[in-house]
C-alpha cells in the first residue's frame, strides 16, 4: 500500500510542479471572466447606440398610434417624399435606412420594406417589426370602437413565480438558474472525465514507450502502478478545479471594484430592460437549491466516474505504445458512452423524470453527467442509491478487469491486441 501512495505522489507532484499546470490553471479562469468582461462591456455599449431610420408613411398608419419610441430605433417621418424619390437622399441626409409605408387595407395581412445600405440587425429587424404590428393592433381596435388604452388596461400580463418549499420554508426558485447549474454540473464531469482520462492513458503511454514502465514494475506490482496513476492524476483534476473556483469567485468579486463606471451602465442601463434585477434572481434562485447536495454529489460522481473510466484509459494505454490512431480506435468505444451521457443529459435537465432520463442517472456508464442534469430536482432516494451502488460496483469491477489487461499490456512491444486478445487476457485466471 505504501508504495501505491508513493506512486499516487509521484504522479501529482510531477504534473503539479509543471509550468503547463501553473499557467493553464490560472489563465483558464482569468480568460473567462476576461471574456466575462468584455461581454459585458460590449453589450453594456450595444445596448445605448440607436439606428437612425427614416420613416414614409403613406397609410398614415402611425399618426394616430399611441406608442413610445423603440429603444434601438431613432425613427423620423418624412414628408412630401415617395419611395422612388427618397430610395437615392436617405444616405446622404444620414439615415441608415428608411421605412416605407404604402396605402393598405387594415383588415388584410401586408408586407413592408425597408431600404437600406445593407442588412439589417436581427435587433433592427425585430423592433420594426413590433413597431408596424402594435401601430396595425390599434388601428383595427380602433377601427372596432375599442380605445387602444382601454385594451392594453385589461390585458393580461401575468407571471408565474416557483416557490420552493423546504424545512427552512419557502423560498423563491428560478428555472433559469436551475437549468443553468444542472447543465455546468454535467458538463464539467463530461469534460473533466474525458479530459483526465486521456491524461491518464498518455502517462501509461508515455512509460511503456519509454521503457520506464519495466523498471517499475519490477519492485510494484502492476495493479498498484495503475491504481496509483489513477488516483495520482485524479487528485490533479480535483486541485485544479478547486483553484479555478477560487480564482473565478475572487476575480468576479473584484469586476465590480476594477469597472466600477461599467458596472454602474449595467445597473443603469441593461438592467432597466428587465422587469427584476438580473443579479437578485441569480442570488435567490442558488439559495433556492439544495447547495451542499450539489456540491457533495458533484464531488463523488466526479471521484467514481473518473475512476471507472480511467482504469479503462489505462488499459488501452498499457496496449498501445506510439501509435496515436491505434490509440484512437481503442478509445472510440470508449467515448461512446460518455457522449450517450451528454446526449442524454441534455434532454433530463427539461425532462428530468422522464424514462430515459431515470435510466441514463442509473445505469452506471452514464450516470455521472445524466444525474447532474437532474441533480437540481427533486429526485427520489431509491433512485440515488442505485445509481450510487451501481456506479461504484462497476468501478470496483472494471478495475478488477482491467487490471489483469494492464498486467500483461504494460510489458507487451511489437503486437497490435485485438478487443478479442485484451478479453482473453481479462478472463484469464492466475
Amino acid at each position: 500500500m505504501n508504495k501505491t501512495f508513493l506512486i499516487i505522489g509521484r504522479e501529482y507532484f510531477s504534473r503539479v510542479k509543471k509550468k503547463s499546470f501553473l499557467i493553464t490553471t490560472i489563465l483558464v479562469p482569468l480568460v473567462i471572466v476576461a471574456f466575462y468582461a468584455i461581454i459585458i462591456a460590449v453589450s453594456v455599449k450595444g445596448s445605448t447606440s440607436e439606428t437612425k431610420l427614416a420613416v414614409i408613411d403613406e397609410a398614415g398608419l402611425f399618426n394616430d398610434s399611441t406608442l413610445s419610441e423603440s429603444k434601438v430605433l431613432k425613427l423620423t417621418f418624412i414628408k412630401n417624399e415617395t419611395e422612388q424619390s427618397f430610395t437615392g437622399k436617405y444616405k446622404e441626409q444620414g439615415y441608415e435606412g428608411f421605412l416605407y409605408i404604402p396605402v393598405f387595407d387594415i383588415s388584410k395581412q401586408q408586407k413592408f420594406v425597408v431600404h437600406s445600405q445593407s442588412s439589417l440587425s436581427l435587433s433592427n429587424n425585430i423592433a420594426i417589426e413590433k413597431y408596424i404590428n402594435k401601430a396595425i393592433e390599434n388601428k383595427r381596435l380602433i377601427a372596432k370602437g375599442i380605445d387602444p388604452a382601454v385594451f392594453k388596461s385589461i390585458s393580461a400580463d401575468a407571471q408565474v413565480d416557483n416557490t420552493i418549499d423546504t424545512k427552512e420554508g419557502s423560498k423563491k426558485g428560478s428555472a433559469g438558474v436551475a437549468f443553468a447549474v444542472s447543465f455546468a454540473c454535467g458538463i464539467l464531469i463530461y469534460m473533466m472525465m474525458i479530459i483526465y482520462g486521456t491524461q491518464v492513458m498518455r502517462g501509461v503511454m508515455e512509460e511503456k514507450t519509454n521503457r520506464i514502465a519495466e523498471v517499475i514494475v519490477s519492485s510494484v506490482k502492476p495493479f498498484q502502478l495503475m491504481l496509483g496513476k489513477i488516483i495520482g492524476i485524479g487528485a490533479v483534476g480535483l486541485t485544479q478545479f478547486a483553484i479555478w473556483i477560487v480564482i473565478m469567485v475572487v476575480l468576479q468579486s473584484a469586476i465590480p471594484l476594477i469597472f466600477p463606471d461599467m458596472m454602474q451602465q449595467v445597473t443603469n442601463g441593461a438592467a432597466a430592460d428587465v422587469d427584476e434585477n438580473m443579479m437578485a434572481t441569480i442570488t435567490q434562485g442558488l439559495s433556492s437549491l439544495p447547495l451542499l447536495k450539489i456540491v457533495s454529489l458533484f464531488l463523488f460522481y466526479f471521484l467514481a466516474g473518473y475512476l471507472t473510466y480511467a482504469s479503462l484509459f489505462a488499459a488501452v494505454g498499457s496496449v498501445v505504445s506510439e501509435d496515436q490512431q491505434e490509440a484512437q480506435q481503442l478509445v472510440f468505444p470508449i467515448l461512446m458512452p460518455i457522449i450517450l451521457g451528454f446526449v442524454i443529459m441534455t434532454n433530463s435537465i427539461n425532462n428530468p423524470h422522464s424514462n430515459m432520463a431515470v435510466f441514463g442517472s442509473i445505469f452506471p456508464l452514464t450516470s455521472p453527467i445524466v444525474m447532474m442534469g437532474r441533480i437540481t430536482y427533486d429526485i427520489p432516494a431509491w433512485q440515488l442509491i442505485a445509481s450510487m451502488v451501481s456506479l461504484i460496483a462497476t468501478f470496483l469491477f472494471f478495475t478488477w478487469v482491467t487490471a489483469k489487461i494492464y498486467r500483461t499490456g504494460i510489458l507487451m512491444y511489437g503486437k497490435k491486441p485485438s478487443w478479442k486478445e485484451m478479453l482473453k487476457w481479462a478472463v484469464k485466471k492466475g
